[in-house]
């Protein structure tokens, strides 16, 4: 934490702006993970802001990312919903919260953070550029006045049966005059302290253009109420932090585990879950956070591990819901200028100080005007320059690229990076078939001498390669197999090139010659 404040003059801005970002997504993952009818005494609204809190100061302080940002992610409600009806109570759910940070600490001391180093750049970037889509595509009714879905919602099938592109029709036939406006304006705004004129301002350079379009969305709509209400926007068109009007609420809004659970063998199994999937979304978003990172600071992604299981159990002994590092409110921090954690720290002091002292004037900020910021959010991730780079690095880095766009896009964040990997894998597949060696034609006196140089490393995927290169071989040949830089040859393709020196060269008047080539004490059928 050595002169962490040295840069407070961007830092505080930019946590600004992440706290304008994070407050709508923290209500919404809170709201959407412990709404569950069947369970009594929920949803408990605040479970998502005291992660929020808890992602921002205590994850911030112990992590070792430069401009990650944590908090509750919207990618562990389907589990936390299963998880609240498996154990009928949200108080066993906070213990399971408790055991899985546990497990996240251990993980850290295990090493196991090494795994971020094996996501392919392609993918990472393809669940950039995804993000940013689906961040357009699900913010835009909001931004048109269709509050129905909950924000920081990413799946492509939503909890009420909608899905991503039908929410958009919905949307479109419930247009709100007035959240339209908004949305305009703040667009417009955003747009215009992007502008380099703007940047030369002195006032503008210290404040976010995010909270000017903020102010200007909150005294357009003051405006509207008082002279056109038949277009302002009110209720659940606005922000819903809910009000604690004294010291004595403060408990009341708080849960606390209940250890008997530890008796549940369900219990431990949901801890498992969701350190596996809550670690595993921190290390992809650790990895993509670090590629939008100007400065490209590299995160030890085992003390990551570590500060988010710390994370993890302090927001299961207060009513938390489980922390990760998420991409949204990191790339929005990245976007605002962040220089250091400081900015993270500062995003999660504001979402407790508009808890505890403004939450009757957070409440009049159009949910539009929220949207609008996150749409540009979503801009910024998904510009096309991104799409025309990864094309020209060709095809094996684009098409897993573009399979990991479409797989988030049509599924969630952690089936499209499988499916992203899957086609990366594919192409290195193919890649390894077809340079396991090299092969050089040379005619001397009327005869062809052939040379193949085999690589490093020579496996069973090669073996098809090798029989059709041995095939295509003229007979009356002069061959040399080279296996001076070969560190592994496969026993099977050992085998083939055995066979050929035993039975197919000799068939064909080939003459042989194996250099470095380990001989088999025997060859099927021979």
């Amino acid at each position: 934490m050595k002169n962490i404040f040295k840069t407070l003059r961007q830092d505080l801005p930019s946590g600004l702006v992440t706290f304008l970002v994070a407050l709508p997504l923290c209500l919404g993952v809170g709201l959407a993970s412990t709404n569950v009818e069947s369970i009594n005494g929920l949803p408990n609204v605040f479970s998502g802001i005291i992660a929020g809190i808890i992602g921002g100061v205590i994850v911030g302080f112990f992590s070792g990312s430069r401009i990650g940002v944590s908090g509750p992610a919207a990618g562990l409600i389907t589990i936390l919903i299963a998880a609240l009806t498996t154990l009928g109570s949200f108080e066993g759910l906070l213990v399971a919260i408790i055991l899985a940070g546990i497990i996240q600490i251990i993980a850290g001391f295990a090493g196991l953070g090494i795994l971020a180093n094996y996501f392919p750049s392609a993918v990472i970037k393809g669940m950039l550029a995804a993000i940013g889509l689906t961040l357009i595509l699900k913010e835009i009714p909001h931004a048109l006045g269709y509050d129905k879905d909950f924000f920081g919602d990413d799946a492509f099938f939503q909890l009420d049966g909608h899905n991503t592109f039908s929410e958009l029709l919905y949307a479109f036939n419930a247009l709100q005059p007035g959240s339209i406006i908004i949305s305009v304006v703040s667009i417009g705004i955003l747009i215009l302290f992007e502008r380099p004129y703007f940047k030369k301002i002195a006032l503008f350079k210290i404040l976010p253009g995010a909270l000017f379009a903020v102010v200007i969305a909150v005294l357009l709509n003051t405006f509207f109420q008082l002279f056109i209400p038949s277009i302002g926007v009110n209720g659940k068109h606005l922000v819903e932090l809910p009000v604690i009007n004294s010291l004595n609420e403060v408990t009341s809004v708080l849960s606390f585990p209940d250890f008997s659970f530890l008796n549940n063998p369900n219990v431990y199994i949901i801890a498992l879950t969701l350190a596996f999937v809550g670690s595993l979304e921190t290390l992809l978003s650790v990895e993509a956070t670090d590629k939008l990172d100007p400065e490209k600071h590299h995160t030890p992604t085992n003390r990551e591990l570590k500060a988010q299981g710390i994370g993890n159990i302090l927001s299961g002994l207060i009513g938390g819901l489980p922390v990760t590092q998420v991409i949204v409110r990191s790339s929005a921090n990245v976007n605002a200028g962040a220089k250091t954690k400081a900015s993270t720290i500062i995003h999660g002091l504001l979402l407790l100080i508009a808890v505890a002292f403004l939450p009757k004037i957070i409440n009049l900020i159009p949910l539009a005007c929220l949207a609008a910021i996150l749409i540009l959010v979503g801009y910024k991730l998904s510009k096309v320059q991104l799409y025309k780079q990864l094309y020209i690095n060709g095809f094996d880095q684009f098409i897993p690229f573009i399979a990991t766009i479409l797989g988030i896009l049509f599924t969630d964040l952690l089936k499209g990076i499988g499916i992203g990997i899957a086609v990366s894998i594919f192409y290195i597949l193919r890649k390894n078939f077809r340079n396991n060696y090299t092969l050089t034609e040379e005619e001397k006196e009327n005869q062809m001498h052939i040379k193949i140089v085999l690589s490093e490393v020579v496996t069973f995927l090669n073996k098809s390669s090798m029989i059709e290169t041995l095939s295509a071989i003229p007979n009356d040949s002069f061959v040399t197999i080279d296996g001076r830089q070969c560190e592994s040859i496969d026993f099977d393709v050992l085998e083939i090139i055995q066979e050929f020196k035993l039975v197919g060269a000799a068939t064909r008047n080939i003459v042989l010659t194996t250099v470095n080539i380990p001989e088999i004490k025997s060859v099927s059928g021979h």
